[in-house]
Formats: structure tokens, sequence, C-alpha cells
């Protein structure tokens, strides 16, 4: 056959290697950002995608060849029903394997009937004995998470069972400000323009489409093969050199696709609608109807309809300018 007659980068990104399916549909958010602000606040918050459509909006950005016009722009739907604060679990840095431990936990006594029928092991205990005894042990402690439960019963998908997980808290002036800040929480309803408002730019964590498993050209997007190739023609045309004498994780091959934890970076709000300001219902296809307030994220997101969908405030510098609010004409609902 003789040597290849060009050069070529490798198809397919080894970025997200390995490609296995994820741990949960509840993603952990691994890292929170650093909020400058003199008031304590919730770092992120959750919601169901619903589904797309399109906006036009005036382009506000002064650095676009668009400024002042209007452009249209594909969004993503986000369903957030209101988040029940659950509890408070405070964290103390072990200085010997340089990672948190969880010291301290206080729950909610009050628990909506959708969490108690469903989630047996949460129990209530003394709760105001509990926040006396956190709050004397605050300089032990460096970082308040609350413990919150979704309600998924208050949006438009058929499901009861909450997810369950945790929220840091940022802001304030320090650790005692960012606790008195989550006992007033406690056992109360957290909206999601009580976290975001329009114009901010946030992280997105989700698992996305499943598509079980592939083969090597829709895996990792590899030509097919000549017609006179022996034996099959979707495969990779060598598996590796002679040495070392081992099949490398780099060379394409068949697997699980899909079903990944993924995070897309700087996401921009365009808007949080209630949908009482409309005169009629707003059905979404394979989802239902919407029945809480919604974000309209600009661009896609990971994940199917009634994927959970987890966001936090941006963690990659963001300038100033796009953080602008934008003025939404037409939104195709």
């Amino acid at each position: 056959m003789g040597a290849r007659k060009k050069s070529a980068p490798k198809r397919g990104s080894l970025a997200y290697t390995p490609r296995k399916r994820a741990k949960s549909l509840n993603p952990e958010i691994k890292t929170w950002p650093i909020l400058h602000s003199d008031k304590p606040k919730l770092l992120g918050f959750s919601g169901y995608k619903a589904g797309m459509t399109h906006v036009y909006y005036v382009d506000e950005y002064k650095f676009s060849p668009y400024k002042g016009q209007e452009i249209f722009s594909a969004v993503t739907v986000v369903e957030t029903p209101p988040l029940f604060m659950l509890g408070i679990v405070g964290y103390k840095i072990d200085s010997t394997s340089n990672s948190l431990k969880k010291a301290y936990t206080i729950i909610s006594d009050n628990f909506p009937q959708e969490i108690t029928r469903r989630i047996k092991t949460l129990v209530a205990r003394n709760t105001s004995e509990k926040i006396q005894k956190m709050e004397s042990m605050l300089e032990e402690l460096s970082i308040i998470r609350m413990l919150v439960a979704t309600q998924p019963i208050k949006a438009g998908i058929h499901k009861k069972k909450p997810e369950v997980f945790e929220i840091q808290i940022g802001g304030g002036r320090d650790i005692a400000d960012r606790f008195s800040y989550a006992v007033e929480l406690l056992g109360k309803e957290v909206e999601v323009d009580d976290v975001f408002s329009p114009g901010d730019v946030i992280d997105v964590i989700s698992v996305t489409k499943g598509k079980g498993f592939q083969g090597p050209v829709k895996r990792w997007g590899i030509k097919l093969l000549s017609h006179k190739s022996r034996k099959a023609r979707r495969k990779p045309g060598a598996l590796g050199p002679w040495k070392p004498s081992a099949t490398r994780y780099t060379v394409p091959l068949s697997g699980q696709t899909g079903f990944h934890r993924r995070t897309i970076y700087n996401v921009k709000v365009l808007d949080i609608r209630d949908p009482n300001e409309f005169d009629r219902q707003i059905p979404f296809h394979r989802y239902g109807i919407i029945k809480s307030k919604f974000l309209l994220l600009k661009g896609s997101v990971p994940g199917p309809a009634k994927r959970l969908i987890k966001m936090r405030y941006a963690i990659r510098p963001v300038k100033e300018e796009m953080k602008v609010p934008v003025k939404i004409t037409y939104i195709d609902i």
C-alpha cells in the first residue's frame, strides 16, 4: 500500500476521555466560584430542560458589528420550580488530606409532603439546638452549603421524586454572615430570580443525551475506509504501532456514546419569565405545560427534555459589558 501521502490531525477530541456513562442524572458541581459581594447569596440553582425556541433581541454589546440592531438567537427554555431549603451543611478543611470534610449538618423541622413521602431517611431533631451548636463552632468551618430539594411536582413534568443536592453560599463579609443567611433560608422556598437576574453569565452542568454503544465512525468521526477494504469499512485503519505491543487509549474504537456529564461555560441568561405573564398556556413537545418561572438561556445546553439542569455563577472571567441585560422584542412561544 505504501506510506500515507498526507498528514492530518487525529479525528475526534481526546479532551473528554474516557467517554463513559455518567454516574448519576443528578451531576455533582465540583467547583464553586468566588463571589465578591457584601451580601451572602446562593451560588447556583437548578431546573428542568423544556426545549428550545428562538427570540429576537436588540444587541447592546458595544464591540458588536450589529450594535443597536435586532438580531436572532436560539434559546433554551429551562423551567425552574422553587427549591426547598432542607438543611445547612458546614465543612472544614482537613489539612492532612488537603480536602473538605463535612463537620456538621442541620435539617429543617418541616418538609413538604412530596419530600417526606419519597425520601424516608430525612429526620429532623432539635433544629434550634443544632443551630446554636453549629454557631458555636463557626471558627472551625470554612464553607457553608445549603442542602436543597427540587420540587418537580410544581413543574410541567410528570415526576414526584425530588433530587437532593448541595448549593454553596458565597459573598458576605465572613463565615458568620453566610451562616446567618443560611438560617434565614432554612425551611423556606427560594425562587430563581432570588439567585439569578437577566444578563447574568452562568455555567450549565448536565448529562448529555445517551446514544448507547456506537462504532468509531459515529463516536469519533473517522472516515469510512475504501470499498475494497478487508473485512470492514467502519473501523480504524490501524490499531497502533508494533511497539508498544498494546492498543493505546488514543485509538478510536467503539464504545459508550452520549450520557456524559458535561459543563457548558459562560451561557448568558437572556431573560427570566413567569408563565402567568402570558395570555395562554405554554406547552413544549415531550415535556408538558410550563407551570413555574423559566429561564431563557442563549444557545443550547446538554440533555434531552425533562433532564435536570444545574446552573452556577460563571467560574471563568467574564467582561462586565457582557453582563448587560438585553431587550427582547419577540419570543416564539
